[in-house]
């Protein structure tokens, strides 16, 4: 009888996408299930936009069994304990979203609602931070990873990377080479699709070669080579709530100190990052050409630069949404094919890794089966949604009226989803996280309340506890966070004795 296994899987593009894909697949597919080939092009440039992580990166390279400090060596790689927000609310304002959570959850009722009732409705963008190890340390340029210290917050510390894209997708091809995944040079031309079924057969090559495949990943970028134009997946157009469509990135020498946080400062028709790595700092500016030019975005960016600039600006074009359809036949997107979303808060790393694990939650077996397929696509567009309304938040919560991209932001009317989570919020104080949404509610009260949004009241359930109570309750929760952060070393000093890239020798 033939097999009707998977046998044969092709992934068109590297890059960070193609490369994180082929790493996984070939882990986790491992004794010779699935021939594994990877094809892409060294004339093909990658975007490379985005070098900022969320926490869940940790578990992917766990899953791959990666020495953290070798991968950070190898990618020129800083820790990041959240990211600063500057002049998002209003001027002058700036705020840090940090990883992990504030407090500590009381009597069964959330930190939050008792940070209100302490607070009420007086305190600045910067009070919650006292409540965070993550924030206290980022603000002091400190860094440690967790340790064993019971119920100290020294144990609970979330933390991400910065990195170079390049580098990390080349340390995910030599893990994915030693795994058996075959690379082959070159640019695909043409894309034959079987006359009956609309599956795409195989993939030909400028050379003329060509290669068969079972199973498709495209990794082709915004392109979108097999996935939109071979299989017309259609396109979500999400511009009308994020009108930014173009960025200009450049990398700069590094600034004296080495800060654990990403930074996100907003301009006057969109924003500008800031990336801190071991060798250089990588800047950009997401903006609107419907409210600013090329030359004006690429002047900001260029006259807010920490050191001198590395290398001529990159100019991007994009547009915000994802492909109608992930899955197509027997082909799947992952990536930047699959879709972008600015990143403001770091995802785009984190929707390839979450396309691959989903990816393989619905792996075919004897065919490809259309229930598999559907549900593949509806989870993935709920997490690409639910991204989605996080980002407009940050854009809709301004008090900027300096320019007609700030007015135009908090004027428009924006997802059901979103003015829902919000008029929950200004009632009570009350946050949920809804099914497998990516952001939690640490991560909603933080943008809410460092943008200047207040609840009218604090949520009743937190009067369990008298004033007297909670007030000496909150203080104990400062006092031990800010002593926890005087046992971290600062960033430097930390990488400096672990993971310096100038000690690092590729295997």
């Amino acid at each position: 009888m033939t097999d009707p296994r998977i046998r044969k899987i092709l992934i068109a593009g590297g890059g960070t996408a193609g490369w994180m894909t082929a790493a996984v697949l070939s882990k986790i597919l491992k004794n010779n299930y699935a021939e594994i080939t990877l094809i892409e092009s060294d004339e093909i440039g990658t975007v490379g936009v985005g070098e900022a992580t969320i926490p869940q990166i940790g578990t992917f390279n766990r899953t791959l069994g990666i020495d953290e400090n070798d991968f950070v060596k190898a990618t020129q790689g800083s820790f990041k304990l959240g990211i600063e927000f500057v002049d998002w609310g209003a001027k002058g304002e700036r705020y840090i979203h940090p990883f992990g959570a504030y407090g500590l959850d009381m009597e069964g009722v959330s930190f939050h609602a008792f940070f209100q009732k302490y607070h009420g409705r007086n305190y600045g963008p910067d009070t919650a931070e006292q409540y965070s190890l993550q924030a206290v340390a980022a603000r002091r340029n400190l860094f440690m990873r967790p340790v064993n210290a019971g119920n100290s917050p020294l144990s609970k510390i979330a933390y991400a990377f910065h990195f170079d894209a390049g580098l990390y997708a080349k340390y995910l091809r030599g893990l994915s080479e030693a795994r058996g995944v075959t690379r082959h040079e070159g640019k695909i031309a043409d894309v034959a699709l079987d006359p009956e079924t609309g599956y795409i057969r195989n993939v030909q090559l400028t050379d003329g070669r060509i290669f068969e495949a079972d199973l498709f990943v495209d990794c082709t970028g915004f392109r979108g080579l097999l996935i939109e134009q071979a299989l017309n997946a259609g396109y979500n157009d999400w511009s009308h709530w994020l009108p930014c469509d173009r960025a200009t990135a450049v990398p700069c020498e590094s600034a004296a100190r080495l800060t654990p946080y990403t930074r996100s400062t907003a301009r006057e028709a969109g924003w500008q990052w800031r990336i801190p790595l071991q060798h250089r700092i990588g800047n950009g500016h997401v903006w609107s050409s419907q409210f600013t030019t090329e030359e004006r975005a690429t002047e900001l960016l260029m006259s807010n630069l920490d050191g001198k600039p590395l290398a001529e600006p990159r100019h991007l074009r994009f547009l915000t949404g994802h492909r109608k359809k992930f899955w197509v036949k027997n082909c799947v997107a992952i990536g930047l094919s699959a879709g972008f979303i600015e990143p403001l808060e770091s995802t785009s790393i984190h929707l390839i890794q979450s396309g691959v694990a989903k990816l393989l939650q619905m792996f075919p077996g004897g065919g490809f089966n259309q229930p598999d397929i559907d549900r593949y696509n509806r989870v993935t567009a709920f997490e690409y949604e639910r991204i989605r309304d996080f980002i407009i938040l940050h854009y809709h919560l301004n008090r900027r009226d300096d320019s007609e991209f700030w007015k135009y932001l908090r004027n428009m009317q924006i997802p059901d989803y979103l003015a829902d989570k919000m008029a929950l919020f200004e009632s009570h104080g009350r946050i949920f996280r809804e099914n497998d949404e990516l952001f939690n509610d640490t991560s909603w009260f933080a943008v809410m309340i460092g943008q200047g949004l207040r609840p009218r009241d604090h949520d009743p359930v937190a009067d369990v506890l008298n004033a007297e109570e909670t007030a000496a309750r909150m203080t104990n929760i400062r006092d031990t966070i800010a002593k926890a952060a005087t046992y971290m070393p600062t960033h430097e000093d930390f990488i400096a004795q672990n993971c310096d890239a100038r000690s690092y020798v590729a295997a």
